[in-house]
């Protein structure tokens, strides 16, 4: 796409049902969702699925956006979530397959996706080295509520942790992040 602009433009544009802005949201995005998606439902045909279902989303709700309450990437990663969650729990609940059935679905395709090969990988790195950055009980804490999908509560059961003490190092794990994703952001 031979037009560069900020992700503000780029949703003002796919409210508008300008597909420009759709397609340049999704060259700078599709890594970063289908990662987080691919971490949660660790399936690659669901989290290319997922990666889809949160560009459809896009498409249809772009005028829900709220830059008060952050930034698009970051709005972008909380739909990937829910729709991740929201898979695995249909899978939960799905009838189990036959042993046919169950062969068929294990066949794997060897190439990458073109949504793969085609993504910017620069978005992922980028999500991987805020997260390392962050100390180890604020990564673990943001882990286990994002990837597995625990409440604050139910990280501070299983870590033995108060509630609060929970509750403030996934605040502030999160703030990191975005203080160190935000100037990246900026120069892009």
């Amino acid at each position: 796409m031979t037009n560069v602009f900020d992700d503000r433009e780029a949703l003002r544009r796919v409210v508008g049902r300008d597909s420009s802005g759709l397609e340049w949201l999704y060259d700078r995005y599709a890594t970063l969702v289908y990662s987080l998606a691919l971490r949660i439902v660790r399936d690659a045909a669901d989290a290319e699925d997922v990666t889809q279902e949160v560009f459809a989303q896009v498409w249809a709700q772009a005028a829900r956006f709220d830059a008060s309450r952050g930034a698009v990437a970051a709005w972008l990663t909380v739909i990937a979530r829910t729709r991740a969650l929201d898979r695995l729990r249909r899978r939960a609940a799905a009838p189990q397959p036959t042993a046919d059935e169950d062969a068929l679905a294990n066949i794997q395709d060897p190439a990458p996706s073109v949504e793969w090969m085609a993504a910017n990988a620069e978005q992922v790195r980028a999500a991987h080295n805020a997260l390392a950055s962050l100390p180890a009980e604020q990564r673990a804490a943001l882990e286990l509520a994002y990837y597995d999908g625990l409440t604050q509560s139910e990280i501070a059961e299983r870590t033995a942790t108060p509630l609060g003490t929970v509750k403030t190092r996934i605040r502030t794990g999160l703030q990191r992040i975005r203080d160190v994703v935000a100037p990246r952001r900026s120069e892009a």
